[in-house]
Order: structure tokens, then sequence, then C-alpha cells
């Protein structure tokens, strides 16, 4: 259903469908899958809402049943769908998740090794553009939106096909913001994406997300990311180099994630968690943080409220999970330090470990 109320954020980009193998093994021998649906900023759209923030995604979808699944299944998620074009043309993108077994096949990936394979680079969603901008449903969700989300991903989209309509789409949103409107960038680096560039003299794919982060209000970036990208992964390292962010959100997969907010840094260990997958988890947490941010709560409360909705995210095998409820995000919120560092999250709850208990792994609930 479609959400009453205007939407206070607005997330802008790609979703798609998942086909998840019933049985690991390489994907010539998988013969059943079940469907899901993924995409960064539809990940986060649907968290937002699931936190009780209003919020719309706006896309483009293909005039097919994959079309429709995903309006339906995001509609459902509390979120407004009225921003998201069907193409009539271009089909909706899909990728397909292998997961390796061990057989000892050449093609097997191996025990614990997945790997992803998109089919998008003709999809409706490739074809988004700042013509998107001007559509009358769009325009109504901007002119009231106080947040617009957005990633490094949405500004590689077309970049297989040789154009560059989706980096000026999130440079559009960039240059139209309002006064008092906050647009949030996430990395989200896929080199796949950004391949066909690698090496171009005429484009730099670091450069161009380094751009349209600097000049972005909120910027969430994984340290393994920045490592690549930047050449560092050190949080002071990385806030001199975009200095630009009124927030920048450097996520550690070891340490948990450091907040800057002009040159003061806050700095919240990640949960401890059981992980059964880890997809989706970093768009949870960046819906976890705007949502704290929209609520005014401080850097170390945005910083939970991220980490828990990451958290609940590992512990489920799809993207999305249900966050706990306000009662319980009040009680982990305002949990002392040494509560916090003493919380575990498994089997769908986060709660203080026993003395005895060893068995959660470290996860970092950002990454």
């Amino acid at each position: 259903m479609t959400n009453p109320a205007p939407p206070l954020a607005v997330c802008v980009g790609e979703s798609m469908i998942t086909l998840l193998p019933e049985q690991a093994g390489p994907l010539e021998a998988a013969e059943l899958f079940r469907r899901g649906m993924g995409g960064a900023e539809s990940n986060t759209a649907c968290a937002l809402a699931s936190l009780g923030v209003p919020t719309a995604w706006v896309s483009r979808v293909g005039a097919d049943g994959f079309g429709r699944l995903l309006l339906t299944e995001i509609a459902a998620h509390g979120v407004d769908v009225s921003g998201v074009e069907v193409d009539p043309h271009r089909p909706t993108g899909l990728y397909v998740k292998e997961i390796g077994a061990g057989t000892g096949s050449v093609h097997d990936l191996g025990t614990g090794r997945s790997k992803l394979h998109y089919y998008r680079s003709a999809s409706a969603a490739s074809a988004l553009a700042p013509a998107a901008l001007e559509l009358p449903a769009v325009a109504a969700l901007l002119a009231t939106a106080r947040l617009v989300h957005l990633s490094g991903i949405t500004a590689a989209l077309g970049q297989a096909s040789g154009g560059d309509s989706g980096r000026r789409l999130v440079q559009a949103v960039l240059d139209r913001r309002r006064p008092g409107q906050l647009v949030s960038f996430d990395m989200n680096w896929r080199p796949a994406l950004w391949r066909r560039l690698q090496g171009s003299a005429a484009v730099d794919p670091v450069a161009v997300l380094a751009g349209l982060a600097d000049q972005a209000d909120v910027v969430f970036i994984g340290s393994d990311e920045a490592e690549i990208l930047f050449g560092t992964a050190d949080p002071q390292r990385l806030r001199a180099l975009l200095p630009g962010p009124r927030v920048l959100v450097v996520k550690n997969a070891e340490h948990g994630a450091c907040a800057f907010e002009g040159d003061a840094a806050v700095t919240e260990p990640a949960l401890r968690v059981e992980v059964l997958e880890p997809i989706g988890a970093g768009d949870a947490f960046a819906a976890g943080y705007l949502a704290g941010l929209l609520r005014g709560h401080d850097q170390r409360r945005r910083l939970r409220l991220g980490h828990v909705c990451a958290a609940s995210t590992l512990m489920v095998a799809h993207d999305h999970a249900a966050p706990p409820s306000p009662a319980e995000l009040d009680r982990l919120l305002e949990c002392t330090p040494r509560e916090w560092s003493g919380l575990r999250a498994g089997a769908g709850v986060i709660a203080a470990a026993a003395p005895t208990d060893d068995s959660a792994v470290t996860a970092e609930a950002a990454s």
C-alpha cells in the first residue's frame, strides 16, 4: 500500500529481482531458485519505512511480471512507489546468486564463497536520467522530502552502454536540492559497473565518485572500498580527502563505525552478530543512521541505530529484516557503553550475552 503521509525521505535508484539457488554448487547444476528483490536504494527505502519514516522510492522498472513484483513487494513494505516509471520497452533487471559447495568441480566457487551474476545492462533502471526528476509524481515527492538518498551505483548505471545518464541524475539531485533539504550518498563501489571506464583517460571513476560525494550532505563509505578507491581506510585521512559533506560516516569491518560532523568524530563499536547473510546490511545501516538523523538523535544514537538495523538484516537470509520494536530500540540506544559492548545478536534477537557465550562472531554491522 502507499504510505498516506508525504515522504520525509526519497530514495532514488535501481532495484532488481534476485534469483537465489536452493542448493549450493555450480550455477549449471542448480535446478530450483527462489525469487527475491534487491537494490541498494530500495533496500534503504524499505528499512526507513520499517522504522516509521515516511519514504518514497524513485526508479524505473520494465512493463513485465518482474517489474510488477518489485512494485508490489516494495509497496508492501510501506514505501510510496508513485514515482516509479514503467518502461514499455526495457526489461526489469535481475541478478542470480551462485553459492560454492566444495565439490571439487573446476567451476565450483568453493565452500563458503558466493558470487552474484548481474543481468542489468539494458534494463529499465539503466536508463535512469535527469528527466526522471521532471515527472509530476517525482517532482511532488521531492518537493516535500527532507532527505534524498543516492548511491554510487546510480552514478554508474548506463556506463556499460557508453552513457552517463546515471551520473547526471545524481548531479541533478545535488544541484536542485532545496534549502534545508539533505542529500545522502552511499559510495557503494561496484567495480563491474565501472569496468568499461577503468584506465580511460576521459573518465576516472574514482574522481567521479569523490566529486559527487564531496557535494553531498551525508556520505557513507566502507573501509574496504575506501582502501580500494583512495588507498587508505584511515578515517582522519578520508575526512581530509572528503571535506565537503556535513557528515562523513566511515564503516570499519573490525572496529565499528566512525562519524565525522565537521571535524568532531564519534566512534561506536559494532554489535557481535551471528551472521546468516551479509547482503543488505550496509543499506540497513544507512537507513538506521538516516532515521536517527531525521529524528534529531545525537551522533552516538545514530550510529547505534545503524548498527542495530544492520545486525537485524545480518541475521536473516533476505535483504530486509524488521527492526526491533520501538520500545526495544529505545532500550538498546540507551545502553551504557559497557552494556552495549556486551550485546550479542543471533537467531533474530539482540540481547546481553550469557557469561559463557563465545559462539558469536564479530561482524561489522555496516559492512
